[in-house]
């Protein structure tokens, strides 16, 4: 009979004999220079193989990039449907955080549900009588809702929420209203001014201030709102001569305080203005 050793085979290995040469294989380097230390990575209180091998490998985040720039590829031809995306993506996330709350409307008021709004928001209002409230680290205070039902809401502090044309449906229900801060607004347009007048009976202050897309034109649409004290129309970038435009205001609002731009940041000539001037002057002798 034949044997293994005859045929030129090598001799069978036992089982454990075979998992000691393969673990000495896979720990001992082939060079000094390769062998690496790696602290083991720990994911929510277990240790994986898939934590370890990023650890491991410096290319997990190279090989990460490249999956991202290959769905890009994948589903974009150039870097304008890329921007359109992105941009499309942004107006959805607007308009979600303007939706109407008309279910707590029907349950607690006008009053709680912009307040409601407001909040939620990152703003702050204040009712009848009551301190300025402020959704706080949790989420949204803890508003005593019922107790509120009937308390009317004074004032609101929008500063630098994204509320547009859609989202002022859950203000312009508050007849009460005295004082409206819309301060910094990014969506803020000549098209909502032009709704402010359902809040001319009771809005008394209101500030516009640092506000980008509003311009003049938006600002011809406060003429209804007669009952205003004070208004703040500072910073606003649209606005092409700010001296002039604070003028006309003031002459639309004549019992009201206006705020805005330094008479001599509105009042100056620009270079085409001052070269016609300048040539059609007559040469002094």
């Amino acid at each position: 009979m034949l044997k293994r050793e005859d045929l030129g085979a090598k001799p069978r290995e036992s089982g454990c004999v075979s998992r000691r040469r393969l673990c000495a294989q896979l720990l001992l380097p082939s060079s000094p220079q390769s062998l690496r230390l790696v602290a083991p990575v720990w994911n929510r209180g277990t240790s994986g193989i898939r934590g370890l091998s990023k650890a491991v490998d410096p290319e997990g985040s190279q090989r990460k990039g490249r999956t991202l720039l290959q769905f890009l590829n994948d589903r974009f031809y150039d870097v304008e449907a890329v921007r359109e995306y992105l941009l499309r993506k942004q107006v959805l996330k607007v308009q979600k955080k303007n939706r109407s709350v008309t279910y707590i409307k029907e349950r607690y008021g006008p009053y709680i549900a912009g307040a409601y709004f407001v909040l939620k928001q990152g703003g702050s209002v204040k009712f009848r009588d009551r301190e300025w409230m402020r959704a706080d680290e949790r989420g949204l205070s803890s508003l005593e809702f019922r107790k509120l039902q009937e308390v009317p809401l004074e004032a609101v502090d929008a500063s630098g929420c994204a509320i547009n044309y859609q989202g002022l449906d859950n203000l312009l229900a508050l007849k009460e209203l005295q004082s409206l801060s819309l301060r910094r607004c990014p969506h803020l347009d000549d098209w909502c001014l032009g709704r402010l007048y359902q809040l001319a009976d009771s809005l008394q202050e209101l500030s516009l201030a640092g506000c980008p897309r509003i311009s003049e034109r938006g600002l011809a649409c406060l003429h209804h709102l007669q009952n205003l004290r004070r208004l703040d129309i500072s910073d606003l970038p649209a606005v092409s001569n700010p001296g002039l435009t604070q003028i006309l205001v003031e002459e639309m609002l004549p019992h009201c305080e206006v705020l805005g731009a330094d008479w001599a940041q509105g009042l100056k000539v620009g270079p085409e203005e001052q070269s016609q001037d300048a040539a059609g002057s007559p040469i002094p002798a």
